[in-house]
């Protein structure tokens, strides 16, 4: 199984994708205070020990039982976090069991994804709260392996219509210059690449055959721009913003739903 480039990496390079992510950690907090949550797809735990500092007690839940094993040895002495391993849908906690759901960078990796909102309503006491990010795949270049699919802000709305009614709101996430300057300087290393492929075969052959040199690039090309844009490692979660117009020209969809 496959835990490598789609788990949090925290090298140098890597550090606008970091930022990137645990702004949405950070977002959450105002809505977790003294609060049940369950974190799903928390990986290595390193945002689900960040709202553990808010939460009553906090429940993550991950596909990888080595995952899941490792975090439970890491984090034996927090004494409000636990963790489930768990291939979702279905999500393996009891009916209105949780007073929040956070699914950050999470649905994208999964084939069922109106299955898997529709068992988040399950598992929410009511007045619950569900919060998801995922990226925006109008803002994508190239296919990415580990991506079963990417929502549109436009089916984005409709699954969530179709869960929660109107009780939802769609926002998303933009950077400043220095951010979205980073991000131009990947579009154009990612197309150089891409001339390589000009009948578009990646985003048909097998997923897995794409894995390595996916790895391989998207490395090289963070390396890269880390040498070449200085500020890279000045970017910080403080440089990202969220909006709720011209959506479709974000980074990233954010909804929250509630019950």
């Amino acid at each position: 199984m496959i835990y490598d480039r789609e788990r949090p990496s925290f090298e140098d390079s890597n550090n606008v994708t970091v930022q990137r992510c645990f702004f949405a950690y950070e977002f959450a907090e105002g809505y977790i205070s003294g609060k049940s949550v369950a974190d799903v797809g928390c990986a290595n735990g390193y945002g689900t020990v960040h709202l553990a500092k808010f939460a009553d007690k906090i429940t993550g839940l991950d596909y990888s039982e080595t995952t899941v094993e490792n975090n439970k040895k890491e984090y034996a002495n927090k004494t409000n976090m636990s963790f489930i391993q768990c291939k979702v849908p279905p999500i393996a906690l009891d009916d209105e069991s949780v007073d929040v759901v956070t699914a950050f960078q999470f649905i994208e990796h999964i084939h069922d994804q109106l299955a898997f909102i529709k068992d988040v309503r399950r598992v929410l006491k009511p007045g619950g709260v569900f919060i998801c990010t995922t990226p925006n795949a109008k803002m994508s270049i190239a296919r990415n392996p580990f991506h079963v699919h990417e929502y549109t802000f436009s089916e984005m709305k409709g699954h969530m219509e179709q869960v929660f009614g109107s009780g939802f709101e769609l926002m998303g996430l933009n950077g400043n210059a220095v951010v979205n300057k980073y991000y131009d300087d990947n579009s154009r290393w990612a197309r150089r690449i891409l001339r390589m492929d000009p009948l578009g075969l990646h985003k048909l052959i097998p997923s897995a055959w794409l894995v390595k040199p996916y790895n391989y690039l998207t490395s090289k090309m963070r390396k890269n721009l880390k040498e070449t844009n200085s500020d890279t490692m000045n970017i910080s979660t403080k440089d990202f913003i969220l909006q709720k117009e011209n959506l479709d020209t974000c980074w990233d969809i954010f909804a929250v739903a509630k019950k």
